[in-house]
């Protein structure tokens, strides 16, 4: 059983947020895999599946992603190396996609929270919704929606990071690495 997790937080005052764009690949994987709704409260977050495939909205807000993520991974029996949790990065550039298994958190209180609750082994889709000037304006900047400028692109990132975890299942880390990983928004061809 492979576990997708986006990370973001729930609510429609968050959906085009930088922080939230986990969840839009997350959304684009359940309608891509036509994935069915088993969400239950003890999940504490919107799970569907489709075969082998979770997937899964923790509405814990992000702080507390772990404590969404761990009952879903006990339920379900799910190792640690089939976990995939995607997240926005701000030591990335707009549109770049990085891929590694475990590491530190670098100051993101989602992946502190699942490195709390199920250590920090899992694999990690990183995406890039760059940083603003001053480290002062983090939690504001993540929590505001993305530019115009990069709405126009973010349809194309979105599907890019589907088709890389997609491919994640079937082929080694590597090799998703040399395909799919991006330094910025410009390497994403039309």
């Amino acid at each position: 059983m492979i576990l997708f997790v986006g990370l973001g937080n729930p609510g429609s005052q968050y959906e085009n947020t930088r922080h939230n764009i986990g969840f839009k690949v997350i959304d684009k994987l359940v309608n891509d895999f036509n994935a069915r709704d088993i969400s239950k409260t003890s999940f504490h977050g919107k799970l569907y599946r489709a075969a082998n495939s979770l997937f899964l909205k923790p509405t814990t807000f992000m702080n507390l992603s772990g404590t969404s993520v761990q009952p879903v991974k006990h339920f379900f029996k799910v190792e640690l190396e089939d976990i995939i949790v995607i997240h926005d990065d701000i030591d990335l550039p707009f549109g770049a996609v990085r891929f590694k298994r475990g590491g530190g958190h670098g100051g993101h209180n989602g992946l502190k929270s699942l490195d709390t609750h199920i250590t920090k082994e899992y694999l990690r889709v990183r995406v890039g919704v760059g940083k603003p000037e001053h480290k002062s304006q983090v939690a504001d900047y993540v929590l505001h929606d993305f530019s115009q400028e990069e709405a126009t692109m973010l349809d194309r990132l979105i599907a890019h990071v589907t088709e890389a975890c997609k491919v994640l299942v079937t082929e080694e880390l590597i090799e998703v690495k040399s395909k799919y990983s991006l330094k910025s928004i410009e390497g994403l061809t039309l």
